[in-house]
């Protein structure tokens, strides 16, 4: 539970070619602020990493894609920044997971993934899960399924594709997998036969609202 949110935590807290807080200090050094030009989230499905990288240098855009091959194949997940971030992450779950809208959320998830492969599913885990984090616990999962056969790249912008597919090729192809495939869940979401009804009380709720969906 957790693993595949906190893991996006700690890509950036060093990779091989970028160790500590390098890669964050490269980033900045193009002008790239975090969250508006470096983002990355977590969902049911996917991890998505995010660079807005400025083209006026040429160079950007060729460390920009090797920041994202060493996302994909050359993180430390040292331990004691595995510890350090379990605050930071359960400070994200504290803000978000638990408050009136982060309950609400959670009554209609409960709602909607009922009796399916998501139902419990959180992508941020929850404190125990976060708590009890470990770098062998994040290695398993990256070495499993951050592999070049369950990755995409994407780079949108005013470029020359020809020059960026290049680039793309040069820094993915020769990257193997380093551990064996893990067998997919049957992800398949049960069909809904008859109308649900949610009614959810909450003491900091100041307003009614209605949702149909």
């Amino acid at each position: 539970a957790g693993v595949a949110h906190f893991l996006e935590h700690m890509l950036f807290n060093g990779t091989e070619q970028f160790p500590g807080n390098q890669l964050i200090d490269v980033l900045r050094g193009f002008g790239m602020e975090f969250g508006a030009d470096v983002n990355a989230y977590t969902s049911y499905d996917e991890t998505v990493y995010e660079l807005h990288v400025p083209v006026d240098e040429s160079d950007n855009l060729a460390t920009g894609v090797d920041v994202l091959a060493e996302w994909l194949g050359a993180a430390t997940i040292d331990e004691d920044e595995v510890v350090a971030e379990r605050g930071v992450v359960l400070d994200e779950w504290r803000t978000r997971d638990q408050t009136l809208e982060g309950r609400q959320f959670q009554a209609l998830a409960d709602l909607f993934l009922a009796d399916s492969p998501y139902d419990d599913r959180q992508p941020i885990g929850n404190d125990a899960a976060i708590e009890g984090m470990t770098s062998d616990l994040l290695r398993r999962f990256y070495d499993t399924w951050y592999r070049p056969d369950n990755a995409a790249v994407m780079v949108v912008g005013d470029i020359d594709i020809d020059e960026v597919e290049e680039l793309v090729r040069d820094r993915f192809e020769g990257m193997g997998a380093r551990a064996d495939a893990a067998e997919r869940p049957n992800l398949d979401m049960p069909a809904f036969d008859a109308s649900q009804v949610l009614l959810l009380g909450d003491p900091d709720a100041t307003e009614t609202s209605v949702e149909l969906t």
